[in-house]
Parts: C-alpha cells; sequence; structure tokens
C-alpha cells in the first residue's frame, strides 16, 4: 500500500483553517491511539526567529486547534522541548512565538526532555542497531515520558549541512539522544534510521506536519537564505514526507542516505513512485534549492570525515568539548547574525508571513479565526 502525504497551498489569512484541512485529508485521527496523550515535539533550531528555522506559530496553533476540534482534551496534548549544547530552547521558544501558543493562548501541558521528572531509561531494540550500540556502549537511552505516548513531529521545510535536507526523521534526533548527540554526526544517517526503529517501538502513533510556509535553501538549520514558498504538508510516514520535501526542494530522495536506508529497511517508503500525494499537483513543483557549508560546518567536517577524523574523541568527547560550542555560538550568534542574518530577518519581517509572525508575539493578536474553535 501507498504511503500518503499531504501537500497543500495556503495563505496567512488561511493557515489555520488548512492546517486542519491538511490533517483531515490524510485520517490523522486513525493514526493516532486517541486513549494516549499526544506530544508535539517543538522544532527550536535556534534562540533567534529566522525564517524556517524553527517550528512556526502558526503551525504549532493549527495542529493544536484541530487536535481539539476532533476531539482531544487540553490535559492530552503535551508541548515537548528538547535543548542542544548551542541552542536555548527557553529562550527560542519566546523568541520563535512558541510560548505564547501553547502556553499563553491554549494552556497546554509542557515538558523539558532534559528536566525532571523526566527519567532517562535504557531502551534495548528488537534487533541490533546500525551505529548507536557501537556510539553509546554503555547503552542507549531515552526520555520514559515518549514511551507509550502518541507523537506529532513539528518541523520545518529546510536545507541541512549534514543530511541535505532535514526534516520529521531529524526532528527526533534531539528528542531521543541525549545532549551527547553530537557524537553520532559522522554516521548521522544510520543514526536517523536507528532513531526511526525507536520510534517505531514506542510510539502508538506518528504523524509529522511540516510547515513551508518559509523554506530554507542553503547551509541549514540555521545560516540559510529564507525563501516564501507557502506550502505545508503532513503524513503519518516520515520517511515519505522527507522524500517528497527533498524531492519539492530539488533533490532525489533516493541518493539521500537516510532516506534510502529507512525505505530499504521496511521503515517508510522513500521513493516518490510509491507515495500518493494527496492536495496540490507538486509534480512540476521544484524550488532548486543548493545546500551548501558554512565556515563553522566546513570545519566540523574535517574532523568528522577529514584530516583530523583520529582527533575525534579528543575534540568532540573530552574536557576541552566546549570549545567546539562557543566557537558554533560566537560565528551563529556574532559574526554571521550582525553580519547577515539581521538584514534577511528584517525582509522576512516585511512579507505578509512576517506581519503574521509579529501578531504572535502577544495572545491578545493571535489569529482567531470564525468557525474554528480553540477548544475553549
Amino acid at each position: 500500500m501507498k504511503s500518503k502525504v499531504a501537500v497543500l497551498k495556503t495563505s496567512p489569512d488561511t493557515v489555520l483553517e488548512d492546517y486542519h484541512k491538511l490533517l483531515k485529508s490524510i485520517d490523522y485521527l486513525d493514526f493516532l491511539d486517541k486513549s494516549q496523550d499526544v506530544l508535539l515535539k517543538i522544532n527550536v533550531s535556534w534562540h533567534h526567529w529566522y525564517p524556517a528555522c524553527s517550528t512556526t506559530p502558526w503551525q504549532l496553533d493549527g495542529v493544536i486547534r484541530s487536535l481539539l476540534k476532533d476531539g482531544y482534551g487540553k490535559d492530552q496534548l503535551v508541548s515537548t522541548h528538547n535543548r542542544t549544547v548551542v541552542v536555548s530552547d527557553k529562550k527560542g521558544e519566546i523568541g520563535n512565538h512558541l510560548r505564547q501558543v501553547d502556553e499563553d493562548l491554549h494552556g497546554i501541558q509542557k515538558v523539558r526532555l532534559y528536566e525532571k521528572p523526566v527519567k532517562w531509561v535504557e531502551f534495548k531494540p528488537d534487533k541490533p542497531f546500525r551505529v548507536l550500540g557501537k556510539i553509546f556502549p554503555e547503552g542507549v537511552k531515552v526520555p520514559d515520558i515518549l514511551i507509550g505516548k502518541n507523537i506529532i513531529h513539528l518541523p520545518t521545510m529546510k536545507t541541512h549541512v549534514f543530511t541535505t535536507i532535514t526534516g520529521a526523521m531529524k526532528n527526533a534526533f534531539g528528542g531521543l539522544l541525549s545532549e551527547r548527540r553530537h557524537w553520532t554526526h559522522s554516521v548521522i544517517h544510520e543514526t536517523l534510521v536507528d532513531l526511526l526503529r525507536i520510534q517505531k517501538e514506542i510510539h502508538p502513533g506518528i504523524l509529522a506536519v511540516m510547515d513551508g510556509t518559509f523554506a530554507g535553501e542553503g547551509p541549514g538549520p540555521r545560516a540559510m537564505i529564507p525563501h516564501v514558498k507557502n506550502f505545508i504538508l503532513a503524513s503519518a510516514d516520515q520517511v515519505a514526507i522527507d522524500a517528497i520535501s527533498a524531492k519539492m526542494q530539488g533533490c532525489d530522495p533516493m541518493k539521500l542516505d537516510f532516506i534510502r536506508l529507512a525505505h530499504e529497511e521496511g521503515l517508510g517508503i522513500g521513493d516518490p513512485a510509491e507515495i500518493e500525494i494527496v492536495g496540490e499537483d507538486i509534480s512540476k513543483v521544484n524550488f532548486h534549492f543548493v545546500q551548501t557549508e558554512t565556515f563553522a560546518s566546513r570545519g566540523q567536517k574535517v574532523i568528522y570525515h577529514g584530516w583530523l577524523k583520529p582527533l575525534e574523541n579528543i575534540l568532540l568527547r573530552s574536557p576541552i568539548v566546549p570549545w567546539s560550542f562557543f566557537a558554533s555560538r560566537l560565528y551563529h550568534d556574532v559574526f554571521w547574525l550582525n553580519l547577515v542574518g539581521k538584514k534577511r530577518i528584517k525582509e522576512a519581517l516585511a512579507t505578509p508571513w512576517g506581519e503574521l509572525f509579529k501578531k504572535y508575539a502577544s495572545v491578545e493578536t493571535i489569529p482567531d479565526p470564525k468557525g474554528f474553535e480553540s477548544g475553549e
């Protein structure tokens, strides 16, 4: 049976209703266990707002409204966050106008996977991992709160310096692995396949809802060129939605190792010929995106794959490792943001989507479309 991916064109005036239409078009409730909570896995790739970088406020809002409208209670929805060694989710949820949605507007639960009472427990797979068992020989641990819960991933459509494109599959990277997850970058494609296997064993229901209102080209996930594309996507197959996103961006998805390996392992469908598209005709859609590098990512790849490979453990797994975190923050938050990023942010804020983003700065100005009950 073909996997199904819904693709819709949207606008700032209709995006909340369009997210509901998107989800209904794939009969999304059929893929969730109504007896269990739904984790909304937020993607904060930068604590600054930058177009296409992190989960958008209307994406989170549209999914929450859809779930409430279709019978879920507020107490069943959990906004789920992780942090990284270079990005603060607490700053990011404010800067990206996400706290204004989940906490201020809808008042749903929130969990930070790195804080108590969350416990990290050992996960033993049905069959050996591709790579995680070697990287973490002491055992692979996952947050206990994820086990037995439905999950909806909320990625954006963008390129990435390590995986060419990033989306639903990589959205699990932050949630399922500890802050030592950077140890896996040299085998990132195999890691994403291992993480998908974990998800299929611990979650009764999995969905991905991707925002491509802005899409990011270049050295993602932060130093990108944002483009207004007006697309939103949804699927119960993480491999399929990433494959369609890759195809729309101009890639052959089966040439991306993480998609091809997951397809070959039967974890999803990565061949677009075997995927049913619901909604828009995207047969001629091609963004012609080009994935490029930053100075920081080039340096990382020299460590993971180049002449510094023999020093990988010393540079990234020893007490001197904070040097790399400091270098990344210095490059992105100081140098690149001030030299390039702020100008692009200003231009994006002048677009209709930028105007909508500004409305999400306060609960009083967040749109509340007629006929779309928010569950109040």
